[in-house]
């Protein structure tokens, strides 16, 4: 009996001394990627906004729904996937960007890189104040056009009402910087 409990505080003493290693080894989290778009790349951007403007996007619901309704608006274009853990995260918050009315021109809209049935039953289960478009890996594609070369997501974009890219975001965004960016559309 007595070495039953010398075996199991050996034990308890390496998955501590692995807790410990664990615990100090700790890395955060890498910041997210922000870039405001050089004046050469500018072309470039403006060819990804009027892509994506000239799209027809079908809705969580299925609906096909032109995205040129947007046109003239500023945007906050958030690409996305059921599966990206830091893309569910965010969504309170950029639902909350949307109906808080601090920003009232501004437009948030999603585009979800993932099948048609994930978005529509993610949709069913969460509150989205913004409309969710489903692009699937065509959505990569156009995240590429805005200069996402990795694919990573989530990936955002800030358009203003004049058609220019001002900033993209790779990873979750950070809410106080993106209210800065927001203050100066």
């Amino acid at each position: 009996m007595k070495k039953t409990y010398l075996a199991y505080g050996a034990i308890a003493v390496l998955f501590g001394a692995i807790g410990a290693w664990v615990g100090l080894n700790k890395k955060e989290p890498a910041p997210p990627i922000t870039s405001t778009i050089p004046q050469e790349q500018a072309p470039a951007a403006g060819a990804a906004v009027a892509a994506l403007l000239g799209k027809t996007m079908a809705d969580a619901q299925g609906t096909q729904q032109s995205l040129a309704q947007w046109k003239g608006k500023p945007l906050l274009v958030n690409f996305w996937a059921t599966w990206c853990a830091p893309c569910v995260q965010e969504m309170p918050e950029l639902s909350a960007l949307q109906t808080g009315g601090q920003y009232k021109n501004l437009q948030v809209i999603g585009i979800g890189i993932d099948s048609p049935s994930n978005i529509a039953e993610f949709t069913q289960k969460f509150k989205i104040a913004y409309p969710v478009y489903v692009d699937g890996v065509g959505g990569t594609e156009l995240s590429r056009q805005f200069g996402n070369a990795q694919g990573g997501l989530p990936f955002t974009v800030l358009i203003g009402a004049d058609g220019q890219v001002k900033k993209t975001y790779l990873g979750r965004l950070k809410f106080d910087l993106l209210h800065k960016d927001l203050a100066s559309l």
